[in-house]
This record gives structure tokens, sequence and C-alpha cells, in this order.
């Protein structure tokens, strides 16, 4: 990781990290590591989220409709595992993405290893690769050293941009990413 290279802070979980993943790679100058961080790990609670404003602003973004899983809140820990796995193999933000999308344009419930294994299917990470990674104590391990480094540069709430030592939070956080960035430049 290069020191002005940003970094995204999200859980799959997260509608919100959600609706800033759709975007972040087009809005940020440089693309940002994505770093997965189970919202747990930082203590952020599960908040019933603003249904209203965030299938708005979904339409506002241009994306498909949300459809929201059944089981809500969903339980990501598994997905965030998978997703801590993609990025050991160079696969974050395809399988973030796929996964993104299965559980809020699909209504997926990212608790079910079908689901993880549909979003790794669509960047091409073996299935029996995936279930054995989910089970490796190293993911979990580095999933809990990923919350570690969050809570240490200050993260309290998703989804976050890291931009050069600088913390960006919360529904904004992706415009003022780009905002410090382009301070930058």
């Amino acid at each position: 990781m290069s020191p002005e290279q940003p970094v995204f802070y999200y859980d799959l979980g997260s509608v919100g990290c959600y609706l800033a993943a759709e975007r972040i790679m087009s809005a940020l100058a440089i693309a940002p590591e994505w770093e997965p961080v189970h919202a747990a790990a930082i203590g952020v609670g599960d908040a019933a989220p603003d249904r209203d404003l965030l299938e708005r602003l979904a339409r506002q973004q241009g994306i498909q409709p949300l459809r929201w899983p059944v089981d809500w809140p969903p339980d990501s820990v598994a997905a965030m595992r998978a997703a801590t796995y993609a990025k050991q193999i160079g696969r974050a933000v395809a399988f973030s993405l796929a996964a993104f999308r299965q559980a809020f344009a699909g209504g997926r419930d990212l608790g079910d290893r079908d689901t993880i294994l549909i979003a790794a299917a669509a960047c091409e990470m073996h299935p029996s690769a995936v279930l054995k990674a989910l089970e490796l104590g190293s993911v979990a391990d580095a999933l809990e050293r990923a919350g570690e480094r969050a809570r240490t540069v200050g993260v309290r709430s998703l989804p976050a941009v890291e931009v050069a030592g600088e913390l960006f939070e919360g529904a904004g956080a992706i415009q003022a990413a780009a905002l410090a960035l382009e301070a930058r430049v």
C-alpha cells in the first residue's frame, strides 16, 4: 500500500457501505485499498437503517433498487471472512461488489454459504478454496487484525475512508475523501 493510497473500510452487511462501494472507485482520484472490517470489531451496533432514505439514495445513484434480505440484520461474519480471503488473493473489490449486490440488489442472505459462493463464482474464486478459507483460523485472525487497525486509526462508523492519515466516516465519507485527495494532487 502506498502512503497516498486511500483505505476504504467496509462491512458487507451494511447498506451504507454498499452504496459507498458502488461509487468509490469512480469518485476517488486514486483507487483505494479495500479493507473488510466486521462492524462489531469497531463497536458498531445493529441500528435499524432508515430504509426510505437508503432506497432514495440508491435511486439517486442510479443503481438497482434495494431488495432487503429477509433476515435483518444480516449475519455477515462468514461473508467478511470470505472478503478477507478475497483480499489475500487480490480479489477484494470484485468479491465485495458481488457480495454486496447479492445482498442488496438480490435480497439474498449473507449468512447463507450459497450466497457467498455465488459472489465468489462471479469473480472466479474456487468454491472449495472459499469454503476452506471460511474455516481457517488465519483468515479469521486477519479479519480481526483489520478491525484492530481500523480502531487504531479511529474508525467508529462505516463506511470510512482514510486519506493520508485523515479519516472520513459515514454517508459523506467518499465526497470528503475525494476533496482531500484533490487537494493533495
